[in-house]
């Protein structure tokens, strides 16, 4: 029959015997008082001693329990890790969420936030390849890539992430010419070389590029996102002549501009004018070709003519040279009856000189009287 069965007539205990007697569990937990009573504080003694010896025994077992309750479990939040060591040698790593271990100090776990994006800044100045000193101005971004490496692999991760920046960029800075990292600054024009749209973004990625290859050999954890110069600019101490390179710079370009556009418009100037005076010279060119030919023909027809009548083909000839003579000069004196004329000239109106065809009328003319 069960204890508590109905109509036994009396409600039973299960932890009392039948006989309603010595309490069981009490009995038992007597029985471990006094055995850690004994371990602890010595086999005889007061009833009162071994009472207060099991008293502390379950203060420290209690300590036991609540330390293994709490201490057993880690909550990570969202976005971190936790690494697990056991005894000071690393076991696994915990993702987000509720995760069990070992009580410390069997088990240590340590939170990293492995999304978490970190940044440095910093300035510093370093000499170019060719001798030129420059300040830089820069800012890296990143994150930790691997958390077990981040925090065991190096003392202070941060700090060694900021010296190896700036080691990159003294390293990238010191094998380039001041030109190539400002050439806002450049006085001089460097023949041959080709246009960089941004140098200074060029720069920090070959910075960028280094930076990560000494963090890996470091074994530092850690991810570069990105690497930017924010100013790149000459030391104070020589800004002014800095200023001055920069202005003579500006004044030559001036001139330079100035003299492009004289040029743009002079010499097109120049080259129509000479276009006109070679077309002109052509036409003269044509023009005297063309009537030296008419010349030459009309005296073999005047020879001709001649040949078959000489006499008239003379007078005429004389009437028309003295005719085309006459009408260019202003006056003419007659002394001899009109056998004879004298031409005098006048110097303001100068007469113009006999043509050709009259030229050589007359040598034929003169010629023909010679024959007779």
């Amino acid at each position: 029959m069960a204890w508590n069965e109905p109509g036994s007539g009396k409600q039973r205990d299960p932890w009392k015997d039948n006989g309603g007697g010595k309490n069981d569990l009490d009995d038992a937990i007597q029985r471990i008082k006094g055995a850690f009573g004994r371990l602890f504080g010595g086999g005889g003694g007061a009833p009162g001693a071994g009472r207060n010896g099991g008293g502390v025994l379950l203060a420290i077992i209690g300590l036991l329990i609540a330390w293994v309750l709490f201490d057993s479990w880690v909550q990570v939040n969202a976005g971190k890790e936790a690494v697990v060591l056991r005894f000071g040698e690393y076991s696994r790593t915990m993702p987000p969420g509720f995760n069990l271990k070992w009580p410390r100090p069997i088990e240590s776990a340590s939170e990293v936030n492995v999304q978490e994006v970190r940044n440095i800044s910093d300035t510093v100045r370093m000499l170019t390849r060719d001798e030129n000193i420059v300040q830089v101005e820069f800012n890296v971004q990143y994150e930790v890539a691997d958390s077990t490496l981040f925090l065991y692999a190096t003392r202070d991760p941060d700090q060694t992430l900021k010296q190896a920046a700036e080691s990159a960029v003294r390293e990238v800075i010191g094998t380039s010419k001041l030109d190539a990292i400002m050439p806002d600054q450049r006085v001089e024009p460097l023949e041959g070389e080709k246009p960089v749209a941004n140098p200074s973004a060029e720069l920090a990625q070959q910075a960028k590029k280094v930076l990560q290859q000494t963090l890996e050999r470091y074994h530092a954890g850690l991810q570069v996102n990105d690497l930017n110069f924010q100013n790149v600019r000459p030391p104070q101490e020589v800004k002014d002549s800095f200023d001055d390179a920069i202005s003579a710079r500006e004044d030559r370009q001036r001139a330079s501009n100035v003299a492009d556009a004289y040029a743009k418009r002079v010499v097109p100037e120049a080259r129509g004018e000479a276009a006109r005076i070679l077309a002109e010279a052509q036409g003269y060119k044509a023009e005297r070709i063309a009537k030296a030919e008419g010349d030459a023909q009309r005296f073999d027809l005047i020879a001709s003519q001649y040949r078959a009548a000489p006499e008239v083909t003379r007078k005429r000839l004389y009437l028309e040279t003295m005719q085309q003579v006459v009408s260019g000069t202003p006056k003419i004196i007659d002394f001899t009856g009109g056998k004879n004329l004298l031409q005098i000239p006048v110097p303001a109106a100068g007469p113009p000189p006999p043509s050709a065809d009259a030229a050589a009328a007359m040598s034929a003319a003169e010629s023909d009287k010679g024959g007779r």
